[in-house]
């Protein structure tokens, strides 16, 4: 064996070194501290796009798409574009031959500009504006979600021809995750409560409507979640819902959507749901929940928005300052809460990794902040990077694909960083860094 044999053998070896479960497929680090994704130099990246800048693995998200279609044979899998959307995301989607999760006019109108069909789109949303429903309707989007009885009437009355919808029910499970991510409990936003007799009005407010066919029902138990017990749960109680509805309206309805929220693993101590196991326990406890009702099998519909895009991600930084308190040591980073908010939102927590050159002493535990000023601006706690981190040092934090675009803001007049999608040793832009003439286009004065 040549050394020229030898050097892309170490690398790989040394992509152990990543902490497993956070990274996308194709990151590898090298004996030199560099960093790689989608066969792409990130301090290279830094250098071209500046930071910050969120590298988006394609191959890691088609990989993931493909994964799903896999372990949910005949099933329906709908990508939620909330987590993150751009024309070139949904062109992807559309590829990987899934549908969309959508639940504005506006991700209704990004897919529409890609070419993603209306006819694959699920439009969700708990309140839906009158603009909303026409982009919807211009687009031909395909099912629309009933969140509430007032949307009954104005959706039946704005629909140009028949609209299939579904109804979001409340199953009233608890998804067992953040109080700020759950969304299939009682007494909470979204939805029609199955216990307060909601859901079964409705059904009866969507059937008087020659305008609207009800076609399935919906629900979503939240976010990161890990239970697959819970999904069981909640998919039984919607086929006794099901049931009731065949009972008192003799319809089988044809569909049902069981949402998604799959958990995605941000630390190297949490876990992801397990795909494979949800694959082979859910849709067989639905087929045997129908058994038992004496109902045929709906065609069921997954959404996964987060665990199809998260760990695709990863995001660059620069080390602005480093200061040693009495207590903590703090390092500020170039980017913060306006590109990613989830720390402050929900206590998220983060992985971070410090490259571009080799790793030569010791970690501490630091606390990464953002340049923001806000006290609550804390990308990562407990932070373990070399004690001889400096200003100037690039820093990468994984599984950032989701919701850190989709959330960003321009808090302080400061830009949105750009999305760069990498495959292949390519880095191609998939969102512009935004300027300072952007931030001046909607300034009326």
């Amino acid at each position: 064996m040549t050394l020229a044999d030898l050097i892309p053998s170490l690398r790989t070896s040394l992509s152990s070194r990543l902490a497993p479960g956070l990274w996308p497929e194709t990151a590898r680090a090298t004996c030199d501290g560099q960093l790689l994704v989608g066969g792409v130099d990130l301090a290279q990246l830094a250098a071209q796009f500046g930071t910050p800048v969120l590298a988006i693995d394609a191959t890691d998200v088609r990989s993931r798409c493909r994964a799903y279609r896999e372990s949910l044979p005949g099933v329906e899998i709908a990508y939620a574009a909330k987590a993150f959307l751009c024309r070139a995301i949904a062109r992807l989607v559309d590829q990987e031959g899934l549908a969309m999760d959508v639940c504005s006019g506006g991700e209704v109108a990004v897919a529409a500009a890609a070419g993603f069909p209306g006819s694959r789109m699920v439009m969700h949303g708990n309140v839906k504006t009158t603009e909303d429903l026409k982009t919807a309707m211009a687009t031909g989007v395909g099912r629309i979600v009933i969140d509430s009885l007032e949307e009954i009437a104005p959706l039946a009355a704005l629909v140009p021809t028949r609209q299939q919808v579904l109804l979001r029910v409340v199953p009233g499970v608890d998804a067992g995750t953040h109080a700020g991510l759950t969304t299939g409990t009682e007494d909470q936003k979204f939805g029609l409560s199955i216990a307060t007799g909601a859901a079964a009005e409705a059904v009866r407010g969507v059937l008087a409507r020659p305008e609207l066919e009800l076609v399935g029902l919906h629900c979503h138990l939240g976010s990161q979640v890990r239970s697959i017990n819970r999904y069981v749960e909640a998919s039984e109680r919607m086929v006794a819902f099901l049931a009731e509805i065949a009972r008192e309206h003799g319809i089988e309805l044809p569909q049902l959507d069981i949402g998604g929220g799959h958990a995605v693993a941000y630390a190297p101590e949490e876990e992801s749901m397990d795909l494979a196991a949800f694959g082979r326990t859910v849709p067989a406890a639905i087929a045997e929940a129908c058994q038992w009702h004496g109902l045929r099998m709906p065609r069921l519909t997954v959404e996964p928005g987060r665990a199809l895009i998260a760990r695709a991600g990863v995001t660059v930084y620069r080390v602005a300052a480093v200061k040693h308190g009495v207590h903590r040591t703090f390092v500020a980073v170039d980017g913060g809460m306006s590109d990613n908010p989830r720390p402050a939102l929900y206590g998220a927590r983060y992985h971070v990794r410090r490259f571009g050159r080799p790793e030569r002493v010791p970690s501490r535990p630091v606390t990464v902040v953002g340049r923001h000023c806000e006290s609550s601006d804390v990308l990562a706690e407990e932070a373990m990077l070399p004690e001889d981190i400096a200003a100037g040092d690039l820093l990468a934090v994984p599984c950032s694909g989701a919701y850190h675009s989709s959330l960003s803001s321009t808090y302080n007049q400061i830009g949105r960083p750009p999305v760069v999608a990498v495959a292949s040793g390519a880095a191609v832009p998939m969102l512009r860094r935004e300027t300072l003439e952007d931030l001046m286009l909607r300034d009326a004065g």
